[in-house]
């Protein structure tokens, strides 16, 4: 058998394993670890396949976890249980950004079906974080730092019914910046539980950059130690090494009564060289999440077939059959408003006026805008990584010092920080928190990403005024009014999704504090609705509304938890008001507007509110739009239907 030079070229075409070539390969390569060392790479072209067409997904560390979890998956694990209850072993991601590759390996193991393959974060599919809605899967992750109390939780459980089973766990490098680990160690090491078993996917690299240039975690297995753990270090991907040092730490565990941290080294996008990192590079690493584009996939898909078709030669077993599918057909913005860029322009000009504005991240610079910010005043800018609530609390330091401190994470990690969120309000001093990936979309992600429940923990806190702006100028009034007008605390909320939009402000538009504006005139109802993703949603149900004969009012309303009276009263003259919440219904802006449109008008409207009453769904945006009943059209029939009765 020759070795191929090319692989594929061109086209849309993906490629992945078929089931039946791995089975036969299963049973083709006698020796253990060359099987397991072949189907990592294997696997690694499916995950490929799967996040190019979900058009989302993390490649980088599903890469750097593959060997280390198909040896776990293939060689090590005893009797795992498909509900994760009863004996048997357990293992799960702790950091989930890898559950790509470990869908792969549960597709390869037929613990899944395979035809799930082509519905990686889609409705009714595989979600992109790991949800224990499919099989095998042991807990909800993806929201860091949670892993090691789970399993002393699952091992206390086992204990406590008579249950036998070791509990694997994996964590990421960048997620021991997270204080919920270290506050699990101790307790662990105190009660032995010497069933579980921590392994570290030490890559060096957090989302954008290297773990020691943000928060170097110094002497980790000393650190370990200090804390009653059996520890143990290895190459991850030398899987006979791996194998060997595993082994020897649960030995040493069985005999201590101690639970043990494996120390595996890993390189982040292992398997493909222009994914691996590179030490001397000053530039962010390219390959945390996304998806490859068309040129990046077929170097990728080519490497990775080339070296498994070679390592098959050797063996003399012949090479694998790849299957095709077309990449499916996604519809793109043409001229997107992005008021995350907008908002970190507008922050560099308000930062070259005034020097009291200091600008704190946590490991999400890029998604919040502020790099510029970064570049342009470096000395100001603070990296604080994945500790949302060290970075509020610093936050508030330095309000107490007179600084403007603007402290952004993503929405839905940024509800981590809740109780520092109210010492802060307690200080009655100025912070600025921006919140990004706030909403429904995107849906890719899963529930651990979707933040629909940040407005009701954050407008709670006193002097604190939520705003999410509806486009690009409006987030540059917004972040104005913050910074100079504003003589309290701020929280603006931005959805992560540029987006075509239907509407315009009036040039003559003033932001002013509880108004909003209406952007299409109607005289049968009106739809208060506040962001880009909600409100081209009600303009199009208006369109839709307004050829059945009802006329809708469209009205931008920014402010999530203050209300003007005085604007709102003349809204008494609709009949019926409906609100579209980007958040659960309970707590969202609609709970509140309803509240104040009870104290201000003298003769109740109906009132009808949208907006999240369950778990968000994972899928493409138009797909879980509609799941939940907020896109245009459902929101349309709805209203239809509710007003004609």
């Amino acid at each position: 058998m020759g070795e191929r030079d090319v692989i594929f070229s061109g086209g849309n075409d993906l490629f992945f394993t078929p089931l039946s070539e791995i089975n036969r390969l299963k049973k083709e390569i006698p020796d253990e670890l060359r099987r397991v060392e072949i189907l990592a790479d294997i696997f690694r072209i499916n995950t490929l396949y799967m996040i190019k067409r979900a058009g989302s997904g993390h490649i980088g560390t599903s890469f750097s976890a593959m060997d280390i979890a198909c040896w776990l998956w293939l060689s090590e694990m005893k009797n795992p249980n498909e509900k994760n209850i009863g004996d048997g072993d357990v293992y799960f991601s702790s950091k989930g950004h890898d559950v790509p590759g470990l869908y792969s390996i549960l597709m390869g193991l037929e613990k899944i079906p395979f035809d799930l393959i082509h519905k990686l974060r889609r409705l009714n599919g595989l979600p992109g974080h790991p949800d224990i809605s499919i099989p095998y899967i042991a807990t909800n992750t993806g929201s860091l730092g949670m892993g090691v109390s789970k399993a002393r939780g699952m091992a206390l459980a086992k204990r406590l019914s008579g249950r036998r089973g070791h509990i694997y766990v994996l964590t990421g490098d960048g997620e021991l910046q997270e204080g919920q680990i270290w506050e699990s160690l101790q307790p662990t090491a105190n009660q032995k539980f010497h069933e579980i078993t921590v392994i570290v996917d030490h890559n060096k690299l957090q989302s954008d950059t290297w773990v020691k240039s943000v928060s170097d975690l110094g002497d980790l297995e000393t650190k370990f130690r200090a804390f009653g753990w059996e520890v143990g270090r290895c190459d991850g991907h030398e899987l006979r090494v791996f194998s060997k040092a595993l082994g020897e730490l649960k030995e040493r565990g069985e005999k201590s009564g101690l639970p043990q941290i494996l120390i595996a080294d890993t390189l982040k996008g292992k398997g493909v060289s222009f994914m691996e990192p590179d030490a001397s590079s000053k530039e962010n690493y390219k390959f945390h999440a996304g998806a490859p584009n068309d040129e990046q996939y077929l170097l990728a898909f080519n490497e990775l077939s080339k070296k498994v078709n070679k390592k098959l030669d050797e063996l003399g077993i012949s090479e694998i059959k790849f299957e095709k599918n077309t990449a499916p057909d996604r519809t793109t913005a043409k001229n997107p408003e992005n008021p995350i860029s907008a908002f970190g322009d507008e922050l560099v000009k308000i930062a070259e006026e005034r020097k009291d504005i200091i600008v704190l991240d946590a490991d999400l610079a890029v998604d919040g805008g502020i790099i510029p910010f970064k570049n342009k005043f470096p000395d100001r800018f603070k990296e604080c990584g994945i500790a949302e609530q060290d970075m509020v609390s610093m936050a508030g330091g330095l309000a107490l010092r007179g600084m403007i401190p603007v402290a952004h994470s993503f929405s839905c990690f940024l509800a981590r920080a809740n109780e520092q969120f109210y010492n802060n309000a307690s200080e009655m001093k100025k912070i600025i928190y921006i919140g990004t990936l706030s909403g429904l979309l995107p849906a890719t992600p899963g529930h651990s990403h979707q933040s629909v429940r940040d407005i009701s923990f954050a407008s709670a806190n006193p002097g604190l005024t939520m705003i999410e702006p509806s486009c690009e100028k409006e987030a540059r009034m917004a972040i104005r009014w913050a910074v100079e007008k504003n003589s309290q605390s701020s929280y603006l909320r931005f959805c992560s999704v540029p987006m075509d939009i239907s509407y315009s402000l009036p040039e003559n538009y003033s932001f002013e504090p509880g108004r909003g504006i209406i952007l299409r005139d109607g005289k049968d109802g009106a739809i208060f609705a506040y962001g880009q993703v909600m409100l081209s949603e009600a303009m199009k149900a208006a369109d839709i509304l307004n050829s059945k004969g009802y006329s809708l009012a469209v009205v931008n309303l920014p402010w999530l938890n203050i209300i003007d009276r005085k604007w709102l009263k003349p809204f008494e003259k609709f009949e019926n008001i409906f609100t579209l919440d980007d958040h659960y219904v309970k707590g969202g802006q609609g709970e509140y507007l309803l509240s104040e449109i009870t104290k201000t008008f003298s003769k109740m409207p109906k009132v009808l509110s949208f907006g999240l009453n369950e778990i968000p769904a994972c899928g493409w945006n138009d797909e879980v739009l509609k799941y939940h009943g907020l896109d245009s059209e459902s929101l349309a029939n709805h209203i239809y239907e509710i007003t004609k009765k």
